[in-house]
């Protein structure tokens, strides 16, 4: 199974997830967000697949939100709705997928790319990625990832701080404070996340299942309630000076 902007590919009971825009650092564009949106069903209907690693072509794992297209959110209410609503049907079929999903952060994971990894049930970290959720520091309401889930991986305490500040959490980092299980070489991040897929993978399936099940329950709790009025105040941020000027800046030195 193929797409322009994601691959997936299939080694016996381990499917792998490649988001597939390496000359643009898989930021997400209006493309690789839809497919975000559909992918995670296809790859669960897949015979004989018992673990899933989703990991990023070329030097990142994601660099987040396209400027292109968040410029267009903020000239196109319509459009801005639409996304957003796609990415409550990201984060709800990312945390409902019935397989073990392991995510190989084989560089940068911003943005969406954090609130990808968060979602994962384990995480291994080349040892020069890092995460960062600059959403806040950009001028918008912190509303689709990290915001659900780094409080339930790290504390609150904690949370607050990384996502008010926006600042990068180097892989050692993450190590240390819980949003990720491990650390690979330079290189080696899918090659880790593999290795444990397929340890998994060996494990008795529905026993598997049933227990992230349990374990993922307060993340869904937590969606259930929170994901919608969050999303929607993300949504109005947009309309916001502040953040306006701050993509503009962005664009232009991105160019």
């Amino acid at each position: 199974m193929s797409h322009d902007v994601i691959t997936v590919e299939v080694d016996d009971t381990v499917a792998v997830i490649t988001l597939n825009r390496p000359d643009d650092l898989n930021a997400s564009n209006a493309a690789l967000h839809g497919r975000l949106a559909t992918i995670w069903d296809e790859v669960a209907a897949l015979d004989g697949i018992r673990a899933v690693v989703l990991t990023g072509a070329g030097p990142a794992f994601s660099a987040g939100g396209d400027f292109g297209l968040l410029d267009q959110m903020v000239q196109d209410p319509q459009l801005r709705s639409d996304v957003m609503d796609e990415a409550a049907v990201i984060a709800r079929a990312v945390v409902d997928f019935p397989l073990p999903l392991i995510a190989a952060v084989n560089g940068p994971a911003v943005g969406l790319g954090a609130s990808l990894a968060g979602f994962a049930d384990l995480v291994v970290m080349d040892e020069k990625s890092f995460l960062a959720d600059p959403h806040v520091s950009l001028g918008l309401v912190a509303g689709d990832g990290s915001v659900l889930s780094w409080p339930l991986h790290i504390g609150l305490q904690r949370a607050k701080e990384w996502i008010l500040l926006g600042g990068r959490i180097s892989a050692q980092e993450a190590l240390r404070i819980g949003l990720a299980n491990r650390v690979a070489p330079a290189g080696q991040a899918l090659k880790e996340a593999l290795e444990l897929a397929r340890r998994v993978a060996a494990l008795p399936p529905q026993s598997v299942r049933g227990t992230l099940d349990a374990l993922d329950r307060p993340l869904r709790d937590r969606m259930a309630s929170d994901l919608d009025p969050i999303l929607d105040s993300e949504k109005q941020s947009f309309d916001e000076p502040e953040f306006q000027a701050n993509l503009a800046r962005l664009s232009a030195a991105s160019k």
